[in-house]
């Protein structure tokens, strides 16, 4: 194990707790932040590697996927708490946000990095497809059925639909959860094709120690990544305000700096040929950022002051439709090429584009 790599993460919380006390402003405290930020993202990554490695597939590429997640949960309802009637539509920005950019912006990398690699990226279909009709089901039943249901006036759940939700999520989550490791597990493993990486046949798994330790500084890494994006979230506001972006724009760029140890571990593996680890990454992701955040959402809205809006806008539920449609004519063949990888990247620009300049 690297020394920065050991040393960073408990340098980043304390930057991170003396960030909490002192809220650093100007350009110098901000840079320190962002640079910290930036290493703790790096961290993690390699950290995750490790945990994934001893761990092997898919149970090891669900390890970031669900620590990231239950952080940014706490984040989401940290914000919520704090900020009252202003944060009502915090929770449904970033959920749609993260499965945008994880459905999109990750898959698309993945898939043109893994078919630059060999021509044509391949993986499991049976896996893949399950987990993304996996995600749409999650952000049909909590952020588009808000929009069309009776019981109160706007995009909202009533309390018992809330409840429904947060079940029905949790329970698929879950399901999936038991399927993807249990029993068709071999579904989410990598398709061999006879041209295995050197490094992946002659690496050795890390003893049991090395990886209890990288697990519990991935955590520490993860804490710090959540915490320093937070303080650096009025600096991101300022930035969004000065460029004329609608409110919406913050709970993007913070989910794009919350999603990036995943993003970069996902990168990592398609450059390596490991297409199916890296799909497993960002379905899980966006999977575990809907069926994780709904249920803490019902049980905080319990404290929470104001309305709890969870429906999406029109311009919202077209991006989500065309990217099912898209990402099941993607996945469901077990083969892309660079196109498939293209058109992801489009929709993802095209989400990022409009958050902006809706």
């Amino acid at each position: 194990m690297s020394r920065w790599t050991t040393y960073l993460p408990p340098v980043a919380l304390v930057v991170l707790v003396i960030g909490w006390l002192t809220h650093p402003e100007g350009p110098i405290g901000v840079t320190v932040v962002a640079v910290f930020l930036v290493a703790a993202v790096l961290a993690a990554v390699h950290h995750a590697e490790v945990v994934a490695h001893r761990l092997g597939d898919p149970l090891g590429s669900l390890v970031l996927a669900v620590a990231v997640t239950v952080i940014e949960v706490a984040l989401i309802v940290t914000l919520m708490v704090s900020g009252g009637k202003d944060t009502a539509t915090l929770a449904r920005d970033t959920v749609f946000a993260a499965a945008m950019i994880t459905c999109n912006g990750v898959v698309g990398l993945c898939l043109l990095l893994g078919a630059l690699h060999r021509r044509v990226a391949t993986f499991n279909a049976e896996g893949t497809g399950t987990a993304l009709a996996t995600v749409a089901t999650l952000a049909t039943l909590s952020l588009v059925l808000p929009n069309f249901t009776e019981s109160r006036r706007g995009p909202e759940f009533s309390p018992g639909q809330l409840a429904f939700a947060a079940v029905a999520s949790l329970a698929l989550y879950g399901l999936f959860v038991f399927v993807q490791t249990v029993r068709h597990r071999d579904y989410f493993l990598p398709v061999g094709d006879g041209t295995p990486d050197v490094d992946e046949v002659h690496a050795a798994p890390p003893p049991s120690r090395r990886a209890l330790a990288s697990l519990l500084l991935l955590l520490v890494a993860l804490v710090a990544v959540v915490g320093l994006a937070k303080i650096e979230s009025p600096a991101i506001e300022d930035a969004v305000d000065a460029a004329g972006a609608p409110q919406s724009a913050v709970g993007v760029v913070i989910a794009l700096l919350v999603l990036a140890p995943e993003t970069l571990a996902a990168v990592r593996n398609a450059m390596r040929g490991r297409v199916q680890t890296s799909l497993n990454l960002a379905f899980g992701s966006a999977m575990a950022s809907i069926g994780l955040t709904i249920p803490a959402i019902a049980v905080a809205s319990i404290w929470l002051d104001g309305p709890l809006v969870l429906g999406l806008g029109s311009t919202q539920i077209v991006l989500l439709a065309i990217t099912v449609v898209v990402g099941a004519l993607s996945v469901l063949p077990g083969r892309a090429t660079v196109q498939e990888g293209g058109v992801h990247l489009a929709l993802c620009a095209a989400f990022l584009f409009l958050a902006v300049n809706p």
